[in-house]
């Protein structure tokens, strides 16, 4: 079925309130241009261009619209043929199901039986019949690898039919991921490959959903590793002493909070890194301290939102309801300047689409719905987009 598409108009205090050209840059250039602050100046006035188009008295659309229909049709179409440039994402197979199948989850489409036989076949030929997990393609010629193994299992998930889920049964999960854990609790991504804190939230992601968390643990190194990963900015790194990003906070506070421990996170800074992270003129997250808004983050940091504010909450120092991000500034940045017309959503206006940053736009925007209690957003997006579990990033 089609949920009607929806849409909001800006008005022009809105406008004004948010969308304010220079403000960043103006702080940071000093009279000392740099590359940084060159390409924040032209992202901005490319996002510019996007909202003079919205609000221009004589350019002014009626609306500015999530466009179900074409991003059903996109996405759709990327299941049976992609083109040449995914070549490059051969090891990667698994997430293209994914981000494939969850975007339509979200938009309310529920893939036909024929495609979900085709995608559970394909999945079914990545799996290590040896070692166990999944691999980033077909096996034998592919390694089996946790985040491949992370996709696969959300995008059965997703489809939910008892041949999926006999799928997850039948790839020796808790064996794999017994032989990815190290000593010190950390993950290794896969057999002799690289450690960071995306191994530990795969392994402790799948283990709950395939029912294997006892037989992979005991976990208190684990969270004990992880913890060790926050930066004295406040975000997580990688590993220990690296720079605080985007994805491996999620990654990071997502873990901890499958672990029950996530209180133990240093809240203040953490809250004060995320929070800064969403930029003042495009209303969308960056990544990293001084980096260009990206809609990917819309998830990787907004996702981390729900997280936090319900440990706000279990403490008392936020009321419920409460929100610490501006939601409604994010749906703008997603439905303004992330959209492309023909279907699918970009990083940023400049950039062409493709199938992670339609997944992860759509995630966060799912996020930001799930606030459509707070002044701002607009009554109706709970109910045109399905609302996802944030720490597996699949649809209730």
């Amino acid at each position: 079925f089609f949920f009607k598409i929806l849409s909001y108009s800006m008005s022009d205090a809105d406008y004004q309130r948010r969308w304010q050209p220079g403000v960043e840059t103006d702080a940071r250039d000093g009279g000392a241009p740099s590359d940084t602050t060159e390409e924040q100046i032209a992202t901005e006035e490319a996002c510019q261009r996007c909202i003079d188009e919205i609000c221009d008295p004589e350019l002014r659309r009626e609306a500015a619209s999530l466009l179900t229909r074409e991003h059903r049709t996109y996405c759709a179409s990327g299941l049976w043929r992609l083109s040449a440039g995914y070549a490059s994402l051969d090891a990667s197979r698994p997430w293209l199901c994914y981000w494939i199948v969850h975007s339509l989850s979200i938009l309310g489409t529920r893939i036909d039986a024929a495609a979900a036989d085709a995608v559970i076949n394909f999945i079914g030929r990545c799996r290590d019949p040896d070692c166990g997990g999944f691999c980033g393609g077909p096996y034998p010629g592919q390694m089996a690898h946790l985040a491949p193994t992370y996709a696969a299992v959300n995008t059965l998930v997703t489809i939910g039919t008892p041949a999926a889920f006999e799928l997850i049964k039948g790839a020796k999960l808790g064996s794999f991921l017994r032989a990815m854990r190290r000593e010190d609790g950390a993950f290794t991504m896969h057999h002799d490959g690289e450690v960071d804190v995306r191994g530990a939230y795969c392994a402790i992601a799948v283990a709950t959903l395939s029912g294997e968390v006892e037989a992979t643990g005991p976990w208190e190194d684990t969270a004990n590793w992880i913890l060790g990963c926050q930066t004295y900015e406040g975000g997580v790194g990688a590993t220990p002493g690296e720079e605080a990003h985007g994805g491996y906070t999620f990654c990071g506070l997502a873990a901890l909070s499958l672990l029950g421990a996530a209180h133990r996170l240093r809240l203040p800074p953490l809250v004060r890194w995320l929070v800064g992270r969403q930029m003042a003129h495009a209303g969308g997250f960056q990544g990293r301290t001084n980096k260009l808004v990206d809609s990917c983050y819309s998830f990787w940091q907004g996702g981390a939102f729900p997280l936090v504010q319900s440990l706000l909450q279990s403490r008392g120092e936020l009321a419920p309801g409460g929100a610490i991000y501006n939601a409604p500034a994010l749906l703008d940045y997603l439905i303004v300047c992330a959209q492309v017309a023909q279907g699918g959503l970009r990083d940023k206006p400049g950039k062409g689409r493709d199938y992670y940053h339609t997944c992860y736009a759509l995630s966060g925007l799912a996020v930001a719905a799930s606030a459509s209690e707070l002044p701002g957003v607009p009554e109706g997006w709970v109910n045109g987009v399905r609302l996802i579990n944030p720490i597996f990033n699949v649809v209730n």
